[in-house]
């Protein structure tokens, strides 16, 4: 949900360079950010228009496997935690938790803070000795309230220069745009040839545009068959379609494509590489720069230990972990 920009596009590309227009966190409009967590639900049985239904792997509330009772204090480090934390006892986390399956609202109330996200707060939160209060905020007040309200943002926060200008960033992933078709490539798709082929996209992320557009003129120029782009409001939706085979396949943000692998069982599977990447960030206040240093060091122990990879594969985003967190990262042109 940034308002001013959005992570780029492209570490493996299959085409020319594409610039993502300003959208939200992670290519989403904020309607579909805010309606995906409730839409990841359906997906365990959802149906598409011929009525044929689809019924998907774990629910939300028994995909991850963590737990921050495994992570041991580490006292060397919970010692340089800040004085007015440490008294208090909580780690205040803002976070909008509305954008699974890195932070959302699920459980058995479909009120318990969950993901990959939360997950990595509640470990960070245990390397320090601390308790840790997740608290759902609107995605553009978190920022701003660093500090007096929250001690870090753990919200998917693509890490700008624009950003960066207000606060610190720890990196701890790196996300950017990848594919999907049905398990075993029935239809032989590949994403160097998507000419005349049918692609489902969720509505108003950069991966229908400027992505798909982008690509489609290049198929017009060449005098090839247009795309067929099927847009659709949910992910689960463009998902379901994918099932059942009534497109070709998928784009979509790579997390988004790995929980959808989770979500369905493998009916789906990833096809070639992750491209346009970009760092995402744990957000620190500005005015706290050893605190960001002490977050780095706790990510980079919880890397070393192997906490980290045990919550992404929970996930089943592995794809997107990095080796070694910076505070500030040079954020790509």
């Amino acid at each position: 949900m940034s308002k001013s920009t959005i992570r780029p596009i492209s570490k493996q590309r299959t085409t020319q360079p594409h610039k993502p227009k300003p959208l939200t966190r992670r290519g989403l409009t904020a309607r579909a950010a805010a309606m995906l967590t409730v839409s990841i639900f359906a997906l365990s049985a959802c149906s598409t228009a011929s009525g044929t239904s689809t019924v998907a792997g774990p629910t939300p509330s028994s995909a991850t496997s963590f737990d921050p009772a495994t992570v041991k204090a580490d006292g060397t480090l919970a010692a340089e935690v800040p004085a007015t934390i440490k008294s208090r006892g909580t780690l205040i986390i803002g976070s909008d938790t509305t954008y699974a399956p890195a932070e959302f609202l699920g459980g058995a109330d479909n009120r318990t803070p969950m993901g990959y996200g939360i997950d990595l707060a509640k470990a960070i939160g245990a390397t320090l000795d601390l308790k840790v209060d997740v608290q759902t905020a609107e995605f553009t007040g978190i920022l701003p309230a660093l500090g007096p309200k929250y001690d870090l943002g753990i919200s998917s926060f693509s890490i700008t220069n624009e950003r960066l200008k207000a606060v610190n960033f720890v990196s701890y992933l790196s996300a950017g745009t990848a594919w999907a078709v049905r398990k075993g490539n029935p239809k032989n798709f590949s994403p160097d040839d998507v000419c005349g082929k049918s692609v489902g996209v969720q509505t108003g992320t950069t991966q229908e545009d400027p992505d798909l557009k982008n690509r489609n003129e290049e198929c017009l120029k060449a005098g090839k068959a247009p795309i067929d782009i099927v847009t659709l409001k949910n992910q689960t939706d463009v998902t379901t379609r994918l099932v059942n085979g009534s497109i070709d396949a998928m784009i979509a943000e790579s997390t988004l494509i790995g929980y959808a692998v989770q979500q369905t069982n493998g009916a789906v599977e990833k096809i070639g590489g992750i491209y346009n990447t970009a760092s995402v960030g744990i957000a620190v206040p500005k005015n706290d720069p050893a605190f960001a240093e002490l977050i780095r060091k706790t990510v980079a122990k919880l890397i070393a230990d192997g906490t980290y990879k045990k919550i992404l594969d929970a996930w089943n985003n592995s794809d997107g972990a990095i080796t070694t967190p910076e505070v500030n990262p040079t954020v790509k042109s």
